[in-house]
């Protein structure tokens, strides 16, 4: 019989971010705004949604123009719910490990413990470059991620912590109060050879972009087998953007709605600026090294992931990706409230019958 632990988990990407999760010109019901996202992260509550995740950017750009730091927002979200996780996404660099490890603490405690964190290690050069942070190399960034890291849990775990890195250092420095148990759950993206090392050693969770159950399952077994060689256990998340209709024709035509009117000269800027994050690992394959203009459509290659069609198409391609080994499924949509809404009532329900093998009419029903 399924548990609740193991089943498979839901996450949403916080829309903190205006333009929505595509670049595209199509009509997003989606808003940026405090009370727009209040309500969304009421209804995925109810949903059967675990997670969400608040986006970090500096700088207007491919459809962006406004952006709400992450950590503040995550925490006014939090004080509207009462089950949700919410993920603050972070990036080393603007913040020190001893700002985020307050910051956090302090949340986790007015909280219960719900606040989680996404460690970004960097893929647009020009806003570092705008807000004045030196751009490093590709396993640099890395690097400086894995310390950040390494020292969130020292000082959240530690007394008089000391710390002696490349990056960060800490001389006895004791943080009190000290984040609620269970600690802060610390995310991880990426999909080059550094990404997957790292959190085979120090993360929590490992976020890939969206892909197909093949291509997901590679990275899996990788980062297991080396996660196993260093005693240390990781949880897999995948990035998805769901369309989800009462028919695959109606899914279909959403999708292709979408691409016919993304925003070239957009599109193209992104895909300059992300293909060459992902072709600057030395193996030359991180994220978005391979993507196609349809894929970079949507931020994170949801497209790939496939989660367009019927509510129990969908649902058993869930299913495929837990059989493979992912954990977590974050998903985009283009109508934030009204698709949450949708995916919780009529989507969750039958993967939680898949899981627990039984008959798919039972729950369609509803």
């Amino acid at each position: 019989m399924t548990t609740n632990h193991d089943q498979i988990k839901f996450a949403y990407w916080v829309p903190n971010v205006s333009g929505g999760l595509v670049i595209s010109k199509i009509e997003q019901r989606t808003g940026w705004d405090i009370d727009y996202n209040r309500r969304l992260a009421q209804i995925a509550e109810q949903a059967g949604f675990d997670y969400a995740l608040s986006q970090i950017r500096f700088t207007a750009g491919y459809g962006a123009e406004f952006q709400h730091e992450p950590v503040a927002f995550s925490h006014a979200l939090l004080a509207a719910t009462t089950k949700l996780k919410v993920i603050a996404a972070l990036l080393p660099g603007p913040w020190n490990p001893a700002v985020a490890a307050k910051q956090t603490a302090t949340i986790s405690q007015l909280t219960e413990g719900r606040v989680a964190v996404m460690i970004v290690s960097g893929w647009f050069r020009g806003e570092f470059t705008a807000i004045g942070e030196p751009w490093l190399d590709h396993d640099e960034r890395y690097r400086r991620s894995e310390e950040f890291i390494r020292a969130l849990r020292g000082i959240w775990t530690q007394d008089n912590f000391t710390f002696r890195g490349d990056f960060y250092r800490f001389t006895d420095y004791t943080l009190k109060p000290k984040p609620a148990e269970p600690l802060p759950e610390v995310f991880q993206g990426g999909s080059s050879r550094a990404a997957r090392d790292m959190a085979a050693r120090v993360s929590d969770w490992y976020l890939t972009n969206g892909n197909s159950v093949e291509e997901i399952k590679k990275q899996v077994d990788d980062i297991r087998a080396k996660a196993k060689a260093n005693n240390h256990s990781v949880r897999i998340a995948v990035n998805a953007f769901a369309i989800a209709r009462d028919s695959e024709a109606e899914a279909r035509t959403v999708l292709n709605e979408i691409i016919a009117n993304a925003d070239p000269e957009a599109v193209n800027a992104f895909g300059h600026e992300v293909k060459n994050a992902g072709k600057a690992s030395p193996e030359g394959q991180g994220n978005w090294a391979t993507s196609s203009f349809e894929d970079l459509v949507q931020y994170n290659d949801g497209f790939k992931t496939n989660l367009i069609g019927t509510p129990e198409q969908i649902a058993e391609r869930i299913v495929a990706l837990k059989e493979v080994g992912v954990d977590l499924v974050l998903l985009g949509f283009l109508h934030f409230q009204e698709e949450v809404e949708y995916f919780g009532r009529r989507v969750i329900p039958l993967v939680r019958a898949l899981e627990a093998n039984a008959p798919l009419h039972v729950q369609a029903a509803e």
